[in-house]
């Protein structure tokens, strides 16, 4: 066993001989929920308002037609790679690692499925894939040391999802340990990505660019290209020593191929930041068990963990879509308003309401508690005769403590893929994702998720 002092060997040994049998069962199902959540995601993700700048941009990236892009046609393999991961971070509702904030399926997903298809690939071994790119991704994660790393600015999707990205075709692609470790290093050497991006679509490139920047990195080892065998400790730009303080190589390896941390990603049944799901789950007890009648609310009052209130907090009078799925003003608004969270909430038509701006900016009161942590939220709401509903969140729906469960996945996968794939291919994916090791070719699930050529604009359904 190298030593954790080489935690790029440790991980690039373990990614290159992960096989699907030595995969936890639990591992294996939480990986299929997570492919399912990503695929849902990015079938919503053509409601994204920047999505066809990013289309463009993808499709100006590179000629030719040999990859899919989910619930479209074909673009390049560059290209599909970069808009599918665009796609599935588009509209703020894609897994999240709360250790490190950073959402990985973008990066981990896209890549893998791009190989698999252009490779013919069995299910097999993309599952496999997905999960060494998201075990490299979260572990990397866990080294860096995040309440310094997060101090420095800077953004895991766009620092650590490259290893990932790099992880899934490497594993695909059958790389040997120094290979994948040649991968890793040219993932590393295009990292970057900080806060300075915050409260911009800015945020949501790091992602996709992130994907991008692993599959270059392993299409570059393959060719033998020669790079540092040992990039995350490395003294002088090593990860760790460069974008924190040495981090803890340790923590990155500690019971590798053991304990899974990829078992510790989130997922979002509704749109809206990450940080903010213990405030929707916290309302959504509310209202789900009272008949509030938002006329008769005086106040709303929001209590987050001070890091989730600085990020969510000053969003009062948000500006377009992407600044109210961060507010939590606007989802305490709209929750109690319209007792439901889909995309549909987050269209001008709801957002510009003049009275739901209204309510938002005077009747909701958020401040940060430093009794919470993370996602914990506290609701309390106050009606004008006096009654007072509260609830307090410790576990937001989707996180490992409160998991989603397979029924809720499926109906998010519905809701968005209506009006984009046919009836039947919906139903041909869903069981392609549930017997996911049964494929011989990933092709079948690819071919299903492409859109035909009349697909029309998706309606947005309700997902809860």
């Amino acid at each position: 066993m190298v030593q954790a002092t080489q935690p790029t060997q440790t991980l690039s040994q373990f990614a290159a001989t992960l096989r699907y049998d030595t995969i936890p069962g639990p591992v294996r199902v939480h990986c299929k929920s997570l492919l399912l959540d990503a695929l849902a995601c990015a079938l919503a993700g053509r409601l994204g308002e920047e999505t066809g700048q990013v289309a463009a941009f993808a499709a100006a990236l590179a000629q030719g037609r040999e990859s899919s892009v989910i619930g479209g046609d074909h673009l390049s393999l560059a290209g599909a790679t970069l808009l599918n991961a665009y796609l599935v971070t588009a509209v703020t509702m894609c897994d999240v690692h709360r250790a490190t904030l950073t959402h990985v399926t973008p990066e981990v997903v896209p890549t893998a499925l791009a190989i698999a298809e252009r490779d013919g690939l069995s299910g097999r071994a993309l599952l496999t894939a997905i999960a060494a790119g998201c075990e490299v991704t979260t572990r990397i994660g866990l080294g860096l040391d995040y309440p310094k790393f997060r101090a420095r600015g800077w953004h895991g999707p766009g620092v650590i999802g490259p290893f990932g990205a790099a992880a899934a075709v490497g594993s695909l692609l059958g790389f040997d340990a120094d290979a994948m470790a040649r991968a890793f290093a040219l993932a590393g050497s295009q990292a970057a990505g900080t806060f300075a991006a915050w409260g911009t679509p800015t945020v949501k490139f790091h992602q996709c660019r992130g994907a991008l920047s692993g599959l270059m990195a392993a299409l570059l080892a393959q060719q033998g290209f020669v790079a540092t065998r040992e990039f995350l400790t490395a003294p002088d730009g090593g990860l760790y020593n460069t974008y924190t303080d040495g981090g803890n190589a340790e923590a990155a390896v500690a019971g590798l191929g053991t304990r899974f941390e990829l078992e510790q990603i989130a997922m979002r049944l509704w749109p809206g930041a990450s940080l903010v799901q213990g405030l929707v789950t916290a309302l959504f007890d509310i209202v789900e068990c009272e008949h509030l009648d938002a006329a008769r609310v005086r106040h709303v009052r929001v209590g987050l963990a001070p890091g989730a209130f600085k990020m969510h907090g000053g969003f009062d009078a948000y500006k377009g879509k992407f600044e109210a799925l961060l507010s939590a003003h606007y989802i305490a608004a709209v929750v109690v308003h319209d007792r439901t969270l889909t995309l549909s909430q987050f269209e001008p038509a709801r957002y510009d309401d003049a009275g739901l701006r209204q309510f938002a900016a005077g009747k909701v009161a958020v401040k940060a508690d430093a009794a919470l942590r993370d996602s914990q939220a506290a609701v309390e709401i106050e009606t004008v005769d006096g009654a007072v509903f509260s609830a307090r969140c410790e576990h937001p729906l989707g996180s490992c403590e409160n998991p989603l469960s397979r029924s809720k996945l499926e109906q998010k996968f519905r809701a968005y893929a209506r009006g984009r794939l046919p009836d039947a291919a919906v139903a041909e994916v869903i069981a392609a994702v549930s017997e996911l090791e049964s494929l011989t070719s990933v092709r079948t699930l690819v071919d299903a998720l492409r859109a035909p050529a009349h697909a029309a604009r998706p309606a947005v359904a309700a997902a809860e």
